[in-house]
């Protein structure tokens, strides 16, 4: 517990986002850290569910691995620039756009993926079974990814669009405010 302030008013021993709300634009590089960590456990749990099974005779579980093994190396790069914080030194690259589109695009793979799982787990296999059970948590995992994704998305667009700051502030951050 610290003591923080909430909007110009300084609170005693309070915890900032319980007070202030959810704040994306004032995320700090660790809940950034958090919320790729959690994306790519989820999403290294799709893939390695399906990897398991024998996807390769079916090629809807192609794309459903092809949309999770991508998806989950570009977040990982972007865990690696934001861990080792290169994007401060690639100044020129617009950062909240680029992963407010990131964040998008791989919300919408990922809605293609879960549906594509999802549809395809009853066909593929006999219920009851090994690969049925692990093609059904994989389409479960997909979609708590897929929402995660979205999540990100919103908050993304938020800090993208400067929710919360003025123009001085976003100014002296270089839009990282």
């Amino acid at each position: 517990m610290r003591n923080v302030s909430c909007r110009g008013r300084p609170m005693a021993k309070a915890w900032k986002p319980l007070v202030c709300g959810l704040q994306p634009e004032r995320w700090g590089l660790w809940e950034t850290l958090a919320l790729s960590r959690s994306l790519q456990v989820l999403g290294l749990l799709v893939w390695a569910l399906i990897a398991d099974t024998s996807y390769h005779l079916y090629p809807a579980y192609g794309w459903v691995m092809f949309v999770a093994v991508f998806l989950w190396l570009v977040t990982i790069v972007f865990f690696i620039l934001y861990l080792f914080q290169l994007h401060m030194k690639l100044y020129m690259v617009p950062w909240p756009l680029v992963l407010m589109i990131f964040n998008v695009g791989a919300t919408v793979l990922y809605i293609t993926a879960f549906i594509t799982c999802s549809a395809s787990v009853e066909l593929t296999s006999l219920k009851g079974t090994r690969q049925y059970n692990q093609r059904a948590a994989a389409s479960f995992f997909s979609c708590l990814v897929m929402i995660a994704y979205g999540v990100s998305a919103f908050f993304s667009f938020q800090a993208w669009r400067g929710v919360g700051s003025n123009a001085a502030t976003s100014q002296m951050a270089g839009g990282y405010a």
